[in-house]
């Protein structure tokens, strides 16, 4: 890590909140489908960030925990965890129940989660998944050792998440799990380099800082994988864009608030989000990365934030079970959530073509995305912080209805 690497990023997010017009008041997924559209709250009211906002240089993950859910170690018999588990997602997303077969799907975080591998057998054994011990699961170190790195509560409860959606999204998926020593951004570069080295086609990022000139840099450096999907979530702090989503190699995810209803998809989508600002999906026009040769909105001259999203409102968040340094099943949201579920879209979708870039399959399929066209992240004046008709920056071009729009 060079010093001026050590130094380049600023995280300029502060810790944000929002809360529920109604409260997650039952088990399962009528918790999260009761809950009303997000609304304006003193910070930390209804979740917290499970990881700090990091000092100068370094990422924060974007993972949020509930505060008004209990939290359980085990359940009753026939309970149901709190928030969103596998079922309702691939309803929501009109994806199948048993996907994943033959991909493999890095992820990358910062520090050690000691529990991750028990954490995530808890969470699948509960929804009846497949098991996945040796040969589905590996855990390494960035540079591919089991030397691991410093535990850390806050990024353990962003990899339980991150582990559980893709569990959610593909069951049969084999899982490669890349701790970097730090959350520096050159630590979970390296870290996504050795998840393609070690041969992982799909690599989810939630992660993110503010944008630096040096990001064009770190594109060629550690996101440059052409054939490999690269997802990264957009931020959690509203209308703002982070590194590393703003890189033209990634698929930037952007996060709805996601509830059943009574339309024939039987779900309904908006933008995570308020108009005031301060909370919810990122979003924008970057100042520092050039525009793409596949996205054609007329009003950023450079790269836009998001290209797709999915569900990531705490308020109508997912099941996690966690149990360093948290007290097993809880409530997360946060573009956190996003990221690896629409990783594991990508895997269900196949194998990307040699030499694509992936980020530009989702512009060649419009159609078979349920298009989000309410709410709003932040006050601007146009698409880049308010959802409408087709493109919008909270919501990009909207989220999975099936696999078609992640295939080139």
């Amino acid at each position: 890590m060079t010093t001026t690497s050590a130094r380049r990023r600023r995280i300029q997010r502060t810790a944000g909140a929002v809360v529920s017009a109604v409260a997650l008041i039952s088990a399962g997924m009528a918790t999260a489908a009761t809950a009303g559209a997000a609304t304006p709250a003193g910070h930390g009211q209804d979740y917290k960030r499970v990881c700090s906002v990091a000092k100068p240089g370094f990422a924060a993950c974007n993972a949020l925990e509930r505060t008004n859910v209990v939290q359980k170690m085990a359940l009753s018999p026939n309970a149901t965890p709190d928030g969103y588990g596998p079922s309702d997602l691939t309803s929501a997303y009109n994806l199948p129940t048993d996907g994943g077969a033959g991909q493999t799907i890095g992820i990358v975080d910062a520090q050690d989660d000691p529990n991750a591998a028990s954490d995530m057998a808890a969470y699948r054994a509960q929804y009846g998944l497949p098991a996945c011990g040796d040969g589905c699961f590996s855990k390494v170190a960035e540079d591919g050792s089991t030397n691991y790195p410093t535990a850390d509560s806050g990024w353990a409860g962003e990899i339980s998440l991150d582990l559980d959606m893709v569990s959610a999204i593909a069951p049969n998926a084999h899982i490669i799990l890349v701790e970097a020593t730090s959350a520096n951004m050159d630590d979970l570069g390296a870290s996504v380099n050795e998840a393609v080295s070690l041969g992982a086609g799909f690599i989810s990022n939630s992660y993110g800082g503010s944008e630096d000139s040096s990001d064009t840099s770190a594109d060629s450096q550690y996101f440059n994988h052409p054939g490999t999907v690269i997802t990264a979530s957009a931020g959690d702090d509203g209308y703002g864009v982070e590194y590393p989503a703003a890189s033209p190699g990634v698929t930037a995810v952007g996060g709805t608030s996601l509830s059943q209803d009574s339309s024939s998809r039987g779900w309904s989508e908006s933008v995570w989000g308020s108009s005031s600002g301060g909370e919810g999906t990122g979003s924008g026009c970057s100042t520092i990365e050039p525009k793409p040769s596949w996205q054609t909105d007329a009003d950023c001259s450079g790269r836009t934030v998001a290209d797709v999203s999915a569900v990531a409102d705490p308020n109508t968040g997912v099941a996690v079970y966690d149990t360093y340094g948290a007290s097993g099943w809880n409530v997360y949201g946060g573009t956190s959530a996003a990221s690896p579920i629409i990783a594991s879209v990508y895997a269900l979708a196949g194998t990307p073509s040699s030499g694509s870039n992936p980020a530009s399959f989702p512009y060649a399929n419009t159609g078979a995305l349920n298009d989000v066209t309410s709410g709003s992240n932040g006050d601007c004046s146009d698409y880049l912080c308010t959802a409408g008709s087709g493109y919008d920056g909270p919501t990009g071009l909207g989220t999975p209805n099936g696999t078609a729009a992640f295939t080139g």
